[in-house]
């Protein structure tokens, strides 16, 4: 997989710099072609020959694709209209009274490639296969049989079977613990940022990391049908649903091009058969024009300036640090109406901190003091969250000793002699401590007795980051009308954040695919013509992040998977960078709207000059060179971002 998505990577970039070298080398041609003719006095045919060279280097592609395009019934697109003006202008000089126009011909179509290329670069990488997803997939799973362990791959372990995995290890199935207990780390799978300790007759779901000791699993589910192996299907399938608002310009061209096509046709045959004199006798003069007023309408000024707009727009995110996978997303994001966050690592930092001290008999000081010397070689989050909350406790001269860990309940040490726990309720049951629950703040609680009598708890929380409040704040600022999170972690938890940072709706207690669900339901609520984003940073978020209609990442702590899954990614993980985008989106779409409209204006005024004869080939060349010109110039203007 890995090998097939860097072959790929390699055919997109081959590619870029083939149509480079391909435009550099029909310059070269057209000047030596355009030397020849004004140095040479050759006739007509011989220049077309000429000419055909840079012509059909630079060209080949667009006539091929427009001939296919035609064989597939799909007649009307930006190639062919390219193909009829260019062969038509390649043909005009072979009129009677008429002048050659073969310069004008290689000029369309080398403009046409340049606009191409800029939006193949815009486009560029959206959007790479899902192949860090398979970090979380284990490859070698310790199964028991007949008295003999033995290692496996995951797929070929059958039900049932028992399973051996040892701290350190991914779980590769789903099954029940039949003997052991552990904490494990379900963080990259559901989002939930406690470890969760588990012992026999629990169910554990693969994906997670094992953290503490050694347990024995018998599966209940087989590799195909285990939670990892569901996710990666749910992005790889999410992927292929993804409805994308098509491209400004594809919309515009639908109809733009047949008409223009039918006018040019009706253009040359009709005006002969009405007017004085034979058919004959008129149809040069008018199919004259009809050819002029293709050249005019050719869409070049939009097949540029549009793409480079969003170019720029991509360009002006990417030095704010964030990274819009393709010019699709742009529209999205310029649509949105409904926000889904999930909690954990994007609207709270994902890890640990001491938000509250409530002492029983000792002061707070002192309360952290003993747990961070008992918590001292764990290598849990919560010891860590203790250890922060008082750094000079390597320092401060006190002897820790007989420090044992006993699992699902806490740690057990003596410190300068007296014994002190830190745990949960079971552990203080098991000292005969009389503990009480904590009517103030949500979070995990962590209680301490000291030889015996209960000392006191401490709450830790994971916290909120700093910019969240602010950035739920812009959103509605900007018309955002609904704000939700989905979370894996606990309801009150859940409800807490919600509450602080006035989100509009909170769910939580949800696993990957019940994520997904959500985010359907609300993509079916939202309305018509507005889009749903959902930001996420873990691997759990990916195939939600997949099915919204852009998925944004929080791409400097996320999951390779989330970032790979992602149309937007934010690389600071700052969540104020969503209204940013949002407004750079905006501004990039406004730019891209107003070249289309001037040069749809310019177009239509000087075709309807041409089609009464009005209009000279130097108008013509205005209405195509020129407005492309001025709305490139225009479209620089996405490359400053919006105050």
């Amino acid at each position: 997989m890995a090998h097939e998505h860097h072959h790929h990577e390699h055919g997109h970039e081959e590619g870029t710099s083939r149509k480079i070298l391909l435009i550099l080398g029909t310059v070269i041609l057209l000047v030596i072609a355009v030397l020849i003719e004004k140095y040479f006095t050759l006739p007509t045919w011989q220049l077309l020959f000429i000419y055909l060279v840079p012509y059909l280097v630079i060209g080949f592609n667009v006539l091929r694709e427009a001939a296919e395009e035609a064989f597939e019934g799909h007649l009307f697109n930006e190639n062919f209209l390219m193909s009829i003006a260019t062969i038509g202008a390649l043909c005009i000089g072979f009129l009677p009274g008429a002048e050659t126009q073969f310069p004008e011909a290689v000029f369309v179509m080398l403009f046409f490639q340049v606009g191409e290329l800029f939006e193949e670069y815009a486009e560029g990488k959206s959007r790479e296969s899902i192949s860090h997803l398979m970090d979380i997939r284990p490859d070698t799973a310790f199964v028991e049989r007949d008295g003999n362990v033995m290692e496996v791959n995951p797929a070929d372990i059958r039900v049932g079977e028992t399973i051996i995995i040892k701290p350190g290890e991914k779980v590769p199935l789903d099954g029940v613990i039949t003997e052991g207990s552990t904490s494990l780390n379900t963080l990259a799978l559901t989002g939930e940022s406690m470890p969760r300790d588990l012992t026999c007759g629990d169910e554990v779901i693969s994906g997670c990391i094992n953290l503490t000791g050694l347990i024995r699993i018998r599966t209940t589910k087989s590799y195909g049908e285990s939670t990892v192996s569901r996710i990666i299907r749910l992005v790889e399938d999410a992927d292929e649903h993804k409805s994308k608002s098509e491209n400004f310009i594809t919309k515009f061209a639908r109809i733009y091009t047949p008409v223009v096509v039918f006018v040019a046709i009706a253009l040359a045959i009709l005006p002969p058969l009405f007017l004085n004199g034979t058919f004959m006798q008129n149809f040069p003069t008018w199919l004259y024009r009809a050819l002029m007023f293709l050249i005019v309408s050719c869409p070049c000024a939009l097949v540029i300036s549009v793409p480079l707009t969003f170019l720029g727009g991509i360009g002006g995110a990417s030095r704010n640090g964030i990274l819009i996978k393709g010019s699709n997303y742009m529209e999205t994001l310029a649509h949105l109406d409904t926000v889904v966050f999930d909690k954990t690592g994007t609207l709270t930092h994902g890890q640990f901190a001491v938000e509250a001290v409530h002492p029983n008999i000792e002061n707070e000081h002192q309360l952290l003091h003993l747990a961070a010397h008992v918590e001292h070689f764990t290598t849990h989050p919560i010891g860590a969250a203790l250890r922060d909350a008082f750094p000079d406790e390597a320092t401060d001269g006190c002897v820790t000793t007989d420090v044992e860990e006993i699992a699902g309940q806490g740690i057990r040490a003596k410190v300068n002699g007296k014994v002190v726990c830190v745990g949960n309720t079971k552990m203080m049951d098991t000292e005969g401590a009389k503990w009480h629950t904590c009517a103030h703040d949500v979070g995990t609680v962590i209680h301490i007795s000291i030889d015996g009598t209960y000392a006191g708890h401490i709450i830790i929380n994971d916290k909120i980051k700093e910019d969240s409040a602010v950035a739920i704040a812009e959103l509605k600022e900007l018309g955002i009308r609904k704000t939700v999170m989905l979370t894996g972690d606990r309801k009150e938890v859940g409800l807490d954040v919600a509450q602080r940072l006035h989100l509009d709706e909170v769910y939580a207690e949800l696993l990957p695919d019940e994520k997904v669900q959500h985010v359907n339901q609300l993509l079916q609520e939202k309305k018509q013509d507005a889009s749903l984003a959902f930001v996420g940073d873990g691997i759990n978020d990916a195939p939600a992040l997949a099915c919204a209609d852009v998925g944004i990442a929080m791409g400097g702590l996320g999951s390779d998977a989330a970032i790979e899954a992602a149309d937007v990614v934010l690389m600071n993980d700052n969540p104020l960078k969503i209204a940013t985008a949002i407004r750079i989106a905006r501004h990039t779409i406004r730019i891209a709207r107003q070249n289309i409209w001037f040069a749809i204006g310019v177009k239509i005024a000087v075709l309807l000059l041409a089609t009464f004869g009005l209009a000279t080939m130097g108008m013509a060349v205005f209405a195509d060179v020129g407005v492309t010109v001025l709305a490139v110039f225009n479209a620089m203007r996405s490359l400053r971002n919006p105050k």
